[in-house]
């Protein structure tokens, strides 16, 4: 997440959140901007969010079998977090969808755990991305090939 213009210190780049205001559990979405793979963790409790955010993105990023040194390497960069307003429209369409597609995959099938959410909505298409590979979690294997 970007800050006064500074630019990302990860490798996978900036990502952008929003909250889910829902009942009983409210969630935040995190969005990658390079790739559009998500991350769905629990908002509660609030003051530890930010310091949270880098061990969910591992989590997901081990689900989506890359290689350690990368979650490591991603971790590593993830001390702090800075927040702005998101700067790319793309994304908030991209994250307006996910934001619909979570409430209807808890809703049919209520037993899926956050990353199992997650997982689900990096296999969905997504029109940025229809010119590359498609969907998010054929987005990061290619650029994880490519890195």
């Amino acid at each position: 997440m970007p800050h006064d213009d500074e630019p990302s210190t990860t490798l996978l780049g900036d990502r952008y959140a929003t909250v889910l205001p829902w009942r009983p559990q409210q969630l935040i979405l995190l969005v990658n901007e390079q790739t559009l793979l998500p991350v769905l963790m629990p908002l509660a409790p609030a003051t530890t969010a930010p310091s949270r955010i880098g061990p969910e993105i591992a989590a997901t990023l081990t689900a989506h079998q890359a290689p350690a040194t990368i979650v490591d390497g991603e971790l590593g960069q993830m001390h702090d977090c800075r927040l702005a307003p998101t700067a790319n429209r793309s994304v908030v369409g991209i994250m307006s969808e996910f934001a619909f597609l979570t409430d209807v995959y808890r809703r049919n099938d209520p037993g899926l755990g956050l990353l199992q959410l997650a997982m689900k909505l990096a296999s969905m298409p997504c029109s940025p991305l229809y010119r590359r590979h498609t969907s998010p979690d054929r987005e990061l294997q290619a650029f994880l090939r490519s890195s």
